[in-house]
């Protein structure tokens, strides 16, 4: 097992009812940004839960953080705290808002240009250098109420880009799973796939010997298969919504990182998609990540073997064959949760992507990814051209 660390101060509360504790959590006489995104919290009933809990405050509010947030949109809200002397934020939203709250906590106090903190990935380590935050969740898949990472667009120059730091967890996190009966269907199943494939980042890489990671990995895989076309059909089951809660939250908090090797190709590769084509980004997942398994299928082939026996039942007759049906099965479940695996399906102007996305990671150095940094640009361009 590798060396590591595990720091998590985030308190995480879960359940029924849970956002009148807000009051509570946020320090007295607090001013407090209340920052949402484009208004479902206004026909879910989430905005007068946490207007009422937050009575005693005095409330800014900022709304309009959009999907895959921008930085553009995000320096506007910079720019409220630093003029109204906001002391917290409350992030009101899924991993968009949430991750866009990170930036805008980090950017506040920021000495220098605070594209640095995107281009340069910095560390935000210390907590006097960002602004606190809160969360209340209403759509589980990337984790981000309970870890210190964010991911930022760039629209100007068609950037997505990755940052965090230890000083950027959340101080709270409310998580009521009755918000899922209210969700579009696709948003659901781009949840579900979000945290399947956060977990495969995490654990699809090679044979190691933390066995207990594996095995929590696995059953995080597993739960997500049996529930997830279920949480599809019939959201407001409370048993199946408060499940897929869990494990997005348990795919992204860190707990089966440390101590194993992680990969994270998929993703790098996936935010490319969403900058070029606005595709969603659960949906860029389930268009690289199989064909990622199929070009680097000889450095993982031993524990395509493990997840397929393990989370799939598959037997065979050889490791290849048993590897090969792992990556079918994986197919399937996307499928099954409506997601389209083909560049083509979901976009036309799609013939040149390879040739962009390989320039741009040659740009910024990205030469060696992977779990095993074999992932080269050549790999990259191949993985890519498979997808199409």
């Amino acid at each position: 097992m590798l060396n590591f660390e595990l720091y998590n101060p985030t308190n995480y509360i879960f359940g029924k009812g849970q956002t009148a504790k807000i009051s509570e959590l946020i320090p007295q006489n607090s001013k407090v940004l209340l920052a949402y995104g484009g208004g479902s919290i206004f026909k879910n009933g989430v905005y007068e839960q946490v207007k009422l809990a937050l009575s005693n405050f005095e409330v800014v509010e900022f709304g309009g953080i959009e999907p895959n947030p921008r930085y553009e949109t995000l320096m506007k809200a910079v720019a409220i705290i630093r003029e109204q002397k906001i002391d917290f934020i409350l992030a009101v939203g899924g991993g968009s808002v949430i991750d866009g709250v990170k930036f805008i906590s980090a950017a506040v106090k920021f000495e220098g240009n605070p594209k640095d903190i995107l281009h340069k990935r910095l560390l935000i380590k210390e907590l006097s250098q960002v602004i606190p935050f809160g969360t209340v969740l209403t759509l589980p898949a990337t984790g981000s109420e309970m870890n210190s990472g964010a991911v930022i667009t760039i629209d100007e120059t068609q950037e997505k880009l990755s940052f965090g730091g230890s000083a950027l967890f959340p101080k709270f996190s409310i998580c009521d799973p009755t918000v899922i009966a209210s969700l579009p269907i696709r948003q659901i199943q781009n949840g579900i796939v979000d945290a399947y494939t956060h977990v495969l980042e995490q654990y699809l890489t090679y044979p190691h010997d933390a066995m207990l990671q594996d095995r929590i990995a696995e059953g995080i895989l597993q739960t997500l298969v049996e529930i997830g076309p279920a949480v599809v059909e019939n959201p407001s089951d409370y048993k199946l919504a408060a499940n897929y809660m869990w494990c997005a939250t348990m795919a992204l908090n860190g707990l089966i990182q440390k101590g194993v090797p992680s990969d994270w190709a998929t993703h790098m590769i996936g935010h490319e998609l969403t900058a070029l084509y606005e595709i969603d980004h659960a949906r860029t997942l389930a268009i690289i990540g199989p064909n990622l398994y199929r070009v680097m299928f000889d450095t993982k082939k031993e524990k395509l073997v493990q997840y397929g026996e393990r989370v799939f039942n598959i037997s065979g007759n050889s490791v290849e064959d048993k590897a090969e049906q792992a990556i079918e099965k994986t197919v399937e479940f996307l499928h099954a949760m409506g997601m389209q695996t083909k560049l083509s399906e979901n976009t036309n102007d799609y013939q040149k992507t390879a040739d962009f996305i390989v320039n741009r990671f040659e740009e910024r150095g990205w030469k060696a990814l992977g779990e095993k940094q074999n992932i080269t640009p050549e790999k990259v361009r191949a993985i890519v051209e498979m997808s199409y």
